[in-house]
């Protein structure tokens, strides 16, 4: 009897040893690992980078000590751990294999946060889409089109395309063309152009806007009309001055031209 109690006392006084070592390696590692996060993610924050980018580097940072600490808690107990990670190893190969397209997606969300193309609240139009940014996320970027729907585009796609970022520049010019007549009076029509675009307080003084003749088509003369506006003020300007250019031209007895054909009808009845 002394014996068995004896054997059960070694066993207990063994394992109880490593298994409070365990959880003590684990618990002690687990609250270094939350205070390197937190000053992973205090360095990164200071150094201005993206938010995006900050919070998934603290998973990750996290997610990579915490296995680490897993490890060594199951090393303590006496757990080969060799073929462990190898099994882990293996199950990250496979998953890898398996999740190339998000990985790729994945390298070029970090790209975008890197680089930064454009940041949210920038309009763009890239891999065919067109629309404000909402939200660059790890594997895909959120874009709000124009009428309000929402764009989930992948960032390897962003990243292969060309990228056009309209909000990139303070300044954007608005290209306008109205056409008259032969027989109207072309200087004047610039003129009332000119007025039409100084009544608008969103069109900016510098530069300067542009009238001029752009063409002289079959049916009509081409003026161009490129005032510059912010681009948060594009679309409203383009809209209005293509709406008040127009009914002004008209008001001043311009006449807004359509393509003309004169049909000759030959009667060969009394051949």
């Amino acid at each position: 009897m002394q014996s068995m109690v004896d054997t059960i006392y070694g066993y207990v006084l063994t394992y109880g040893i490593n298994i409070i070592a365990a959880l003590l390696i684990f618990i002690i590692g687990k609250w270094l690992s939350h205070m390197a996060v937190g000053f992973v993610e205090q360095v990164m924050l200071k150094a201005n980078m993206e938010k995006t980018l900050t919070s998934f580097t603290r998973h990750i940072v996290y997610a990579g000590l915490i296995t680490f600490v897993f490890i060594a808690a199951l090393n303590r107990l006496g757990i080969q751990t060799t073929s462990f990670i190898a099994i882990i190893g293996a199950a990250g190969l496979a998953v890898g294999l398996a999740l190339q397209g998000s990985l790729s997606n994945f390298a070029a969300g970090v790209m975008l946060i890197i680089v930064k193309p454009f940041k949210v609240g920038d309009f763009i139009e890239a891999a065919g889409a067109m629309g404000t940014v909402r939200e660059i996320q790890i594997f895909n970027t959120l874009l709000d089109a124009p009428d309000n729907r929402r764009i989930v585009v992948p960032n390897s796609k962003i990243t292969a395309d060309n990228i056009t970022n309209f909000s990139g520049i303070e300044k954007r010019r608005v290209d306008l063309v109205f056409s008259i007549s032969y027989g109207d009076d072309m200087r004047k029509a610039k003129e009332v152009l000119e007025q039409v675009i100084v009544a608008d307080a969103r069109v900016l003084k510098d530069p300067k806007p542009v009238i001029a003749v752009s063409a002289l088509a079959e049916s009509s003369v081409d003026l161009v009309c490129r005032p510059w506006v912010k681009p948060q003020d594009y679309w409203a300007v383009y809209f209005y001055m293509l709406e008040t250019g127009k009914l002004a031209l008209e008001k001043n007895g311009m006449t807004i031209p359509f393509p003309q054909r004169d049909v000759h009808l030959y009667n060969n009845a009394a051949k």
